[in-house]
């Protein structure tokens, strides 16, 4: 027991040491230069916009400011966010003390959403050839428009929080609010013509180039860029980061839940085999703990676990199908209203939920047909067993004089109402104690 103790508390301490070694690296940067040197700070947001990302960039405008940058670059390709992490980091935009400079790039990427309002805010505004930006049209779980007093409401928000943002920072506030209210979606040389970005760069040597000599207000103040030819440090997210980042994924987060479930749901019909509940447990705190990144509506959890429960529960109850199919149509709703999408335009990949709904739906009745089965199939061993079975007579049977029956290799004490002689066969009709009842066969 000590020697496992021992190995346990070593592998931790290993654990440990890797995770700090990891987060050691990932906070180093690849160059360290003298003071008053020219040089910048990139990184890299490529995926959704959620709280990792919004410490990410709090701690690279700290770092940059620290070391003296002379800009900080965020090299941008998202699909959107988290409305609630996008206020975040443009607030850190319009307030920090080191330019800022946000680079949609490489080609085929895109501002999309919340990253429209990130572009936006940065001190200057670049893209690369071939990307886009808009989109920042708030839409429901489902993909559609949010109808109703609800829908104006999250409408009018979203396009004066933009529009405050464009005036803030001079772009053009009318293409920001039709990007909001009409989903309006452009290229870079229109995003570029309507005065939406400030730059147009193929590539980041060029972006500092066209950057040098601009200014930009910074604390109240306006400062001249000097940025060409400047060194570039790159930074990247920490382990914590990169893990909170990776649950961010809503597709992961609803497998992880939908594993989580099914591998409790095996623990609890099948006790003892440990390893899906363990699995199950884990899968099911990892969904857990990105629910504290992404907006969860409770509304849709809860029909899930609905869902799941009147499968269950169809396996044990005559219900002639009415509880399987309720419980797929609550499984489905829930898992398509799982995400607030009041808050995020990234939601659950249809597919998935589909495909989820068919899976766990075909699990759970094939597991619980095999149980139904396996109950009513004949008992194969004890007093249940034995009744029906047939045997050889070892010793001849007669009314009031007991023989031997040979069944199921064993050799038994038998009467019956009618001779049976030796060699014939016999049926078990009743057992008694260690006395059969048997009758002649044939």
């Amino acid at each position: 027991m000590k020697s496992r103790v021992r190995a346990i508390v070593a592998l931790c301490a290993v654990a440990l040491a890797a995770l700090a070694a990891g987060t050691a690296r990932a906070r180093s940067t690849s160059a360290e230069f003298a003071p008053g040197a020219k040089w910048v700070e990139l990184i890299t947001i490529d995926g959704s916009i959620n709280p990792a990302v919004a410490d990410y960039i709090e701690a690279s405008l700290a770092s940059a400011e620290a070391g003296g940058a002379r800009a900080l670059v965020i090299e941008l390709d998202t699909p959107g966010g988290l409305l609630t992490s996008a206020q975040r980091i443009v607030k850190d935009l319009l307030n920090s003390r080191v330019p800022v400079i946000v680079y949609v790039a490489p080609s085929g990427a895109s501002a999309t959403s919340a990253g429209t309002f990130i572009t936006v805010a940065a001190n200057i505004a670049a893209m690369a050839p071939g990307t886009t930006i808009g989109a920042a049209h708030p839409v429901e779980g489902t993909g559609q428009e949010i109808s109703g007093a609800m829908g104006e409401k999250v409408e009018n928000y979203a396009a004066s929080f933009a529009m405050t943002i464009a005036q803030r920072r001079g772009r053009n506030q009318q293409w920001v609010e039709q990007a909001v209210r009409k989903s309006v979606s452009i290229g870079e040389r229109e995003a570029l013509e309507k005065h939406v970005v400030d730059i147009v760069a193929s590539n980041l040597d060029g972006l500092l180039h066209q950057a040098s000599g601009r200014k930009v207000e910074i604390d109240g103040k306006e400062i001249t860029l000097d940025l060409d030819g400047a060194a570039v440090r790159r930074a990247a997210m920490t382990v914590g980061q990169r893990v909170l980042n990776t649950l961010a994924d809503p597709n992961l987060v609803y497998l992880l839940l939908m594993a989580g479930m099914l591998g409790l749901y095996f623990e609890f019909s099948h006790p003892g085999v440990f390893l899906p509940g363990v699995a199950g447990a884990i899968c099911l705190l990892l969904a857990l703990a990105s629910f504290q990144v992404l907006p969860i509506n409770l509304t849709g959890l809860l029909l899930i676990m609905l869902g799941i429960g009147l499968l269950v529960a169809e396996v044990f109850v005559t219900s002639y199908g009415i509880l399987g199919l309720g419980g797929v149509i609550a499984f489905v709703i829930g898992s398509l209203f799982l995400i607030d999408s009041s808050e995020t335009n990234i939601v659950v990949n249809r597919s998935i939920v589909f495909g989820a709904a068919a899976g766990m739906t075909s699990i759970i009745l094939g597991v619980g047909y095999l149980v139904a089965r396996d109950r009513l199939r004949t008992a194969q061993t004890g007093r249940e067993a034995l009744i029906g079975a047939v045997g050889a007579v070892r010793e001849a049977i007669a009314p009031g004089a007991p023989g031997k029956l040979f069944v199921h290799g064993e050799l038994w004490r038998a009467v019956g109402a009618e001779p049976i002689a030796p060699g014939q066969a016999a049926r078990i009709t009743a057992v008694s104690g260690l006395e059969l009842t048997v009758e002649r066969v044939g």
